[in-house]
């Protein structure tokens, strides 16, 4: 597949996203080739350990290729977009609970499904390029591809902070919030990449790991735990119009771009995943009853339609005054019954 270089190099399985001008957005096809190569390696004694990397300077990955999705919402088609984030969401999944070692190197921009399929596996490097961000609240999405488990797992409110506002966290940022394992510069990736190859010994990595960039996040996480500490979306955004310091009015600037419905959902989903019983295949389900419902009840066709189709930046969202009712939220993130997102493999 011209979109996706998939191989056995040495003693590693390499999954090679090949997309550079497209900053290497996932495909439904490319997300199905990775599932069918990890299925084959999983069994495979000739295969230690999975590489995965992209080429370009730009971004590992820089999301899901929406423009299909959109295409079939118009014509209300939603199965199609069903369809995909529920084999989506088994493939991250099954990253997560990979038996081999997965690594992956994260250059440049990783979003939305680039998470998915980079921040699962067991090593996961970033670079001095790395920037790696959740902005699905502002097409209408909420963060997904199992990306609220570590969401939920971030330092105190750092999760509600990264889910709403959509804020690019560096490689110092990425280690502080739980997305990333190592910091190694990038001119040592290729070398690293042969040693890997040569040896399925992925426990080398952490021998050339070296100082991570400073974290903006950890200077300002106890400022942050303040502003996003309330139970749901009104609580924060009270909080952050009283308060008149730069990472308030910082934030406010982020999340008024966002889709209210997307916000006040994300807030209560971690709130709801934050519990001893978390687990990524839990976070997973949740993620899925709102992706099930975004085109038919949210504002995810609007949303690509302002930023991605007409891009006039100017979507109309419901709630546009920011107050969603409880009603709403509740509606969007009820369980789905049959349609629940199961694990079982076909």
């Amino acid at each position: 597949m011209a979109d996706i270089d998939i191989r056995i190099s040495g003693r590693a399985g390499r999954i090679t996203l090949t997309r550079p001008n497209a900053l290497n957005a996932l495909t439904y096809d490319m997300c199905m080739a990775i599932d069918t190569a990890l299925r084959n390696w999983r069994e495979d004694d000739a295969v230690d350990l999975v590489i995965v990397d992209a080429l370009g300077e730009k971004a590992f990955c820089a999301g899901g290729d929406i423009a299909d999705l959109y295409a079939a919402g118009l014509k209300q088609d939603y199965q199609f977009g069903r369809t995909f984030w529920q084999d989506e969401y088994r493939l991250n999944a099954m990253i997560f609970e990979y038996p081999k070692p997965v690594v992956s190197f994260l250059q440049g921009f990783t979003m939305g499904g680039g998470v998915g399929i980079g921040c699962h596996g067991s090593h996961r490097i970033v670079g001095e390029s790395s920037k790696i961000a959740l902005p699905e609240c502002s097409i209408g999405l909420v963060p997904d591809v199992g990306s609220t488990l570590m969401l939920a797992l971030a330092p105190g409110r750092l999760g509600e902070y990264l889910g709403t506002t959509g804020h690019r966290m560096g490689p110092g940022d990425a280690l502080t919030a739980g997305f990333a394992d190592h910091y190694i510069p990038l001119e040592q990736w290729p070398g690293l990449i042969q040693m890997l190859e040569a040896s399925g010994n992925a426990s080398l990595l952490a021998q050339h790991a070296a100082e991570p960039p400073t974290s903006t996040l950890k200077d300002q996480q106890q400022r942050i735990d303040a502003l996003f500490g309330g139970e749901g979306l009104g609580d924060i955004l009270n909080t952050l119009r009283r308060s008149d310091d730069d990472i308030a009015a910082a934030a406010l600037t982020l999340m008024t771009r966002n889709a209210p419905i997307s916000m006040a959902c994300t807030v209560e989903m971690l709130h709801r995943l934050r519990s001893p019983t978390l687990t990524l295949r839990k976070a997973l389900e949740l993620e899925y009853r709102f992706t099930f419902r975004a085109m038919e009840h949210g504002d995810f066709i609007e949303g690509i339609r302002a930023q991605i189709i007409d891009k006039d930046r100017n979507p109309r969202w419901q709630f546009a005054d920011l107050n969603v009712p409880a009603v709403t939220v509740s509606k969007m993130l009820q369980p789905l019954g049959k349609d629940t997102l199961t694990f079982e493999e076909n």
